[in-house]
């Protein structure tokens, strides 16, 4: 019985160096050697014009974006193509290791805001107009004053190279649709952080039915699930803010089709 004791004393007497070994797995040793500063490095491109451009965007510093630029179109980049070939490739490097949770959403709105810093600088520096990959309409729900979400969503969109036509928030029902009539958009948003407003987002289905329109309408929010987005015909759940650009990316690739686009983003 002594014995005993004793050996199980022994496998317990861990010295601190050889507790630290035990309880440190290999991927966080790994995670603690790759910052996100590291793992951004791996993804610039190497054009030695375009990558301090995309690593400015990345660190969200909109006067570095700005020097970068000007560096660009002094060596004869096209500001308009720079919006493709530098802004966004750099919002690619974020959007990817936000996907990858490696950084978070504060990382992505700072990145977002310097990329639309330096796309109205390229569009002051040049005579033609970027193309957009189609308008966007936002909103937060009619009762609601909570913006946070629908923030992120346009900021998102936005430096995604939407075009964003923001209501803001506490936004009646009639409005969404004069400006689905105004502006032809490719998708329709709405968030709601309160259970008391959402129901709102039923009666903007139906008076886009009533009106002939057939327009996905991604929903989400604090407030909003799946089963709740699933019950109108037109409605698209979005679990996170970042899923509002692939939703409208899906639709531009040709998928517009309500259950198609259910299935693609839906949890089954």
């Amino acid at each position: 019985m002594l014995k005993s004791k004793w050996r199980f004393r022994n496998m317990l007497d861990f010295t601190e160096a050889s507790l630290k070994k035990v309880l440190t797995r290999y991927n966080v040793a790994l995670e603690k050697a790759m910052t996100p500063e590291d793992a951004a490095e791996e993804l610039y491109p190497k054009d030695e014009l375009i990558y301090p451009i995309a690593k400015a965007i990345f660190e969200g510093e909109e006067d570095d974006v700005i020097e970068g630029l000007e560096a660009a179109i002094k060596a004869g980049k096209d500001p308009i193509a720079l919006i493709d070939d530098a802004l966004m490739v750099g919002m690619g490097v974020v959007t990817r290791l936000y996907d990858e949770g490696i950084i978070f959403l504060p990382n992505v709105m700072m990145s977002a805001d310097a990329m639309l810093d330096g796309i109205e600088f390229c569009k002051e520096n040049s005579e033609t107009a970027p193309v957009t990959k189609g308008t966007v309409v936002c909103h937060v729900a009619e009762g609601d004053v909570h913006d946070i979400g629908k923030n992120i969503v346009t900021a998102l969109l936005r430096a995604n190279g939407y075009n964003v036509v923001d209501l803001g928030r506490d936004v009646p029902v009639d409005e969404v649709l004069n400006a689905v009539a105004e502006n032809n958009p490719i998708l329709v948003t709405g968030t709601a952080l309160m259970t008391t407003t959402m129901y709102a987002f039923k009666e903007v289905n139906d008076k886009l039915l009533e009106k002939g329109y057939k327009i996905p309408f991604a929903c989400g929010g604090g407030a909003v699930n799946q089963d709740f987005v699933s019950q109108y015909a037109l409605g698209v759940y979005g679990e996170e803010a970042a899923d509002a650009p692939k939703i409208a990316d899906a639709i531009v690739a040709g998928t517009t089709d309500i259950a198609a686009l259910r299935d693609k983003f839906h949890k089954h």
